[in-house]
């Protein structure tokens, strides 16, 4: 099967029409579906996707945070994984692990089997949402581009996707070198 690049639905609501706009024009200059594809490849992650990037601002993330994590402050980036376990083959303390029950089995709605996407069509990784007005902050903070703490947060959300995560040192170092590396590849 011939490899696809990875299907991205962008939505832009950071503040008004102008703000969105000036936003929309600054991600048209960046390559995000390249970054996105040699994440994925970097990882191991072959198969057709597809995966959802919101940008929006420090109250609708805030709410998201607050509603799904139970932390009542806005954040950088979130992301909300579809898979019931992780796609990438890496050590298990770098990776989330799949929810389970009070039995030990591994948790699915009701008594049904999980669905399974077939091989031959595409699979939906999940969504990622990013605060602009934190990528903004962060950037002038640090001392480097909007672009680039945009393009860092966009490659955490997609390994928080396939599997990765930061809550142990062993995954969160993992992330930052493959973050890292990951954007050299495309000049940054």
């Amino acid at each position: 099967m011939e490899e696809q690049d990875p299907q991205i639905e962008l939505y832009v609501s950071a503040g008004n029409d102008d703000e969105n706009k000036a936003i929309e024009q600054i991600l048209g200059k960046l390559n995000l579906d390249l970054l996105i594809k040699n994440t994925l490849q970097r990882v191991g992650v072959t198969r057709p996707v597809m995966l959802t990037l919101l940008i929006t601002d420090d109250d609708a993330i805030r709410d998201m945070n607050q509603q799904y994590r139970q932390q009542n402050k806005p954040t950088d980036v979130l992301s909300f994984p579809l898979l019931e376990k992780p796609l990438v083959d890496a050590p298990a303390e770098q990776l989330w692990q799949p929810v389970e029950d009070e039995t030990g089995q591994q948790a699915s709605a009701g008594n049904t089997s999980a669905f399974v996407t077939p091989p031959e069509l595409i699979t939906n990784l999940g969504d990622i949402v990013i605060s602009w007005p934190t990528v903004a902050k962060q950037a002038a903070d640090i001392g480097h581009s909007t672009a680039y703490e945009l393009l860092y947060l966009v490659v955490h959300g997609v390994l928080h996707l396939v599997g990765y995560d930061d809550q142990s040192e062993a995954g969160y170092q993992s992330m930052v070198q493959l973050q890292q590396a990951l954007l050299q590849t495309v000049g940054l």
